[in-house]
């Protein structure tokens, strides 16, 4: 990067207008920034900030609700807010680019992957066939998927999550734009899928000299890959500058916020319960699934998701299961709580045998060992309001609904939040006090086990911190044993004092987190540690939150 290059991209004074009746006026609001060619800009910020708001007016992709009420946005010196559609579709695709945070929403299910690579030359270039053809294979190697002719004739659905966003970088990049702007484009992805799609990033950027603006919530993906760092809140630029100035001596409040927030790879120090007795113990469990055949004589293929796994919990403790998409992890936790019926092995909670349980017993037991899943959203039934969904368990079990309502009530101020939100349904919630009713749902049963699936994998990094620190504080309170299910090795490093390694359906390393990750054995566990993004990097002590952000 050469800091005095012109910038390519120039934005003074955006501002762009929510509809009325929401809790501020604009989803930008006299944002002034600018990038230069061959950097990467990393523009920050938790949902609502304003950060995808920024790239969509720069790709002229806004919906109809939000419209430009000042401000310009100058590509190569030309205020791209003025030009006209045929001339804003001549820049878009060829002179900037965009991957989108899922590529399979992003992709059309229809066309194989050459085919819509194809589509983009053909729109913008009018190259010849063969010349196209040609170009997709190299585009698709230059982007490191393997066998590059296979791929091109596949379809998004035949590919992996890893391969699919390759699939989009190659098509964003076929035509060598001036800018690429990547919204969350490694949210979904695992650390190691992640850590490959960064370096690749990071190296067509340096061989073509591109401008990327990233947009991302992550500070470890800043750390691994900006040059400069642009943070935003509620629309607004509040810092701006050098990565290492903006990551090591944050100005604003809001940043100094953000980056406290940020868990620490560093294992918290824990006393040792050697003493307790184990409450939960899961012996040789093995889990298979069958997909195809039935037709024209074709035979099922069979998928190991689980292989011989065992692991015991004390009382009071938290083991944490980490390993990347596939690797078996909420196959476990799902058989453990029996939304899966595992084909073989045991699950023994405090000397009984769930899997040897039907009917009325295993009902009694359901009670002892709940579940806290990824998604809120999905798992809330949308039709009934928070008090009588939290209410609805115990109801179950034969509690009055007065009583059970009371303690659903009690619940919610136990999970930070007010007795009055049980009057209210979901979807008038945000993502963080969604999953704090699930965490209240989960609790009104009095279990003993708490088994937390990705519970935190959605939620922006000053949330997913107030989460994590409300489940340390319940656990503590109500001595709960937990079993915490995650692909985040800081989220693990925060809240497991004992972690197992899962790698293609079995337990590959199981250890003290303190062992596990200061001194990682196994190949594949040393692999997931190396590909955490920001490893190298040493979060400042910037104090406490300084505020407490709505959700």
């Amino acid at each position: 990067m050469n800091p005095a290059s012109d910038p390519v991209l120039r934005i003074n004074g955006l501002s762009v207008a929510l509809p009325g009746g929401g809790d501020r006026a604009h989803a930008v609001a006299d944002l002034s920034l600018d990038l230069r060619p061959g950097e990467i800009l990393c523009v920050v910020g938790e949902s609502g900030s304003g950060k995808s708001v920024t790239a969509l007016s720069t790709m002229g992709l806004l919906p109809p609700r939000l419209r430009v009420t000042g401000g310009e946005i100058l590509f190569e010196g030309e205020n791209i807010l003025r030009v006209s559609a045929i001339r804003m579709r001549q820049i878009r695709g060829q002179r900037i680019s965009m991957i989108f945070q899922d590529p399979m929403t992003a992709l059309n299910p229809l066309m194989t992957i050459g085919e819509q690579i194809e589509e983009v030359m053909a729109v913008h270039e009018g190259v010849p066939r063969a010349e196209r053809r040609r170009r997709v294979v190299s585009i698709l190697a230059d982007v490191r998927l393997p066998d590059p002719e296979r791929i091109a004739h596949a379809y998004p659905h035949e590919l992996s999550g890893g391969q699919r966003q390759r699939g989009m970088i190659a098509m964003a990049l076929v035509l060598e734009p001036a800018i690429l702007i990547a919204d969350e484009p490694t949210t979904a992805l695992d650390v190691t899928t992640q850590a490959q799609i960064l370096k690749l990033i990071k190296e067509l950027q340096a061989e073509h000299g591109t401008g990327v603006l990233f947009i991302t919530h992550d500070f470890g993906i800043v750390a691994e890959i900006a040059d400069r760092v642009a943070v935003m809140q509620k629309g607004r630029l509040v810092e701006f500058g050098e990565a290492d100035d903006v990551l090591n001596r944050p100005q604003h409040p809001y940043t100094r916020s953000l980056i406290a927030a940020v868990p620490t790879l560093t294992p918290k120090p824990r006393a040792r319960e050697s003493a307790a007795p184990p409450l939960l113990a899961v012996e040789g469990l093995d889990k298979s699934f069958s997909s195809g055949g039935g037709l024209f004589g074709r035979s099922a293929r069979v998928v190991r998701a689980v292989r011989e796994v065992g692991f015991t919990i004390r009382r009071g403790e938290t083991l944490g299961i980490v390993g990347e998409s596939g690797s078996g992890k909420s196959t476990v936790a799902r058989c453990v709580v029996r939304l899966l019926e595992a084909d073989t092995g045991r699950i023994v909670l405090d000397g009984t045998d769930l899997r040897s349980l039907a009917g009325d017993e295993m009902r009694r037991f359901r009670k002892r060992i709940q579940m806290i899943f990824q998604d809120p959203f999905a798992s809330l039934n949308p039709r009934l309001k928070v008090g009588r969904l939290i209410a609805q368990g115990p109801v179950i079990h034969g509690v009055s609904l007065a009583d059970a309502l009371e303690r659903a009530y009690r619940l919610l101020e136990l999970v930070g939040l007010d007795r009055r939100a049980a009057d209210r349904f979901p979807h008038e919630f945000s993502g963080g006090q969604r999953q704090r009713i699930g965490i209240a749902r989960a609790l009104a049963l009095d279990p003993e086990v708490l088994i937390a699936d990705e519970p935190v994998s959605s939620l922006d990094v000053s949330v997913q911190d107030q989460v994590l620190r409300l489940l340390a504080d319940i656990r503590a309170r109500l001595r709960l044993t937990m079993l915490f299910i995650t692909h985040d090795l800081r989220v693990a490093a925060q809240v497991a004092d004992s972690v197992a390694v899962m790698h293609q359906g079995r337990i590959v390393e199981h250890g003290r987190v303190e062992d596990i990750f200061g001194n990682p054995r196994h190949p594949y566990t040393r692999e997931l540690m190396d590909a955490v993004p920001g490893k190298d990097w040493t979060i400042p002590a910037v104090g406490g939150n300084a505020l407490v952000p709505s959700g």
